[in-house]
């Protein structure tokens, strides 16, 4: 069994250079790498094209690359929690592509299983369709929709081997499990690593065939976007 285990962070991201494009898994703040994108500021890459559902906030996630004006462009579904985002966007310094949420998990699933294109109806009749070829299927028109081509896609999980299986907890999984494989190269960081064998055959959810690296990630904040509260009498 192949060992894909590095030794830390700057090892497993040693390749990235100016001007590739990253997937980023994540769901707002939940499951997101915050070892390798702050290793992605150590480095000072510059001109990235980011896949991500959201954008981070100001001082977390991606907005800690957005500060140092290291992304150029942005395909997301939700930006609305960071303002040096929106502020980056009006301004004309960020490209952004705005994607429905379904629609991003699609494209990066579709990449991930070698398919190159799909139709869905999200979008159809909106800009989210200009430029694009659409088809009327069973009395309702479709758009055609092609997977993404990313260079690397750099993914979370909760636990995972030597091999690179994964195991992802809760909401994590919603972005982290279909990009994992749908990039040329594929890194994951987790939260506990393992020799290859230890983890249950029925509990991983991404295959280490998806993954070309993975390290053990350390000190992680986990914040959480929107704390809500209440009161119990």
């Amino acid at each position: 069994m192949i060992n894909k285990k590095v030794p830390g962070v700057q090892q497993a991201l040693r390749d990235i250079t100016n001007d590739v494009t990253i997937m980023l898994g994540g769901f707002g703040l939940c499951g997101i790498p915050e070892n390798s994108i702050a290793e992605l500021v150590r480095k000072g890459v510059s001109g990235l094209t980011c896949i991500s559902n959201n954008a981070g906030v100001d001082d977390f996630g991606l907005g800690l690359l957005l500060q140092k004006r290291q992304i150029k462009k942005m395909i997301s579904s939700y930006v609305g929690e960071n303002a040096e985002f929106e502020r980056q966007m009006l301004s004309g310094e960020l490209k952004v592509e705005l994607t429905p949420q379904g629609t991003l998990a699609e494209k990066c699933r579709a990449a991930q299983a070698g398919i190159p294109a799909f139709y869905t109806p999200a979008g159809y009749g909106t800009e989210v369709a200009e430029g694009k070829e659409s088809r009327e299927w069973n009395g309702k028109m479709h758009i055609l929709e092609e997977a993404y081509k990313a260079d690397f896609a750099i993914v979370k999980a909760w636990k995972g081997d030597e091999a690179g299986n994964l195991i992802f907890k809760g909401t994590a999984r919603n972005f982290n499990a279909c990009m994992a494989g749908a990039a040329k190269i594929t890194i994951a960081e987790v939260e506990e690593l393992v020799p290859a064998g230890e983890l249950d055959p029925n509990a991983i959810h991404v295959p280490g065939i998806f993954v070309k690296r993975i390290f053990q990630g350390e000190k992680y904040e986990k914040r959480i976007e929107q704390r809500t509260v209440r009161t119990i009498f």
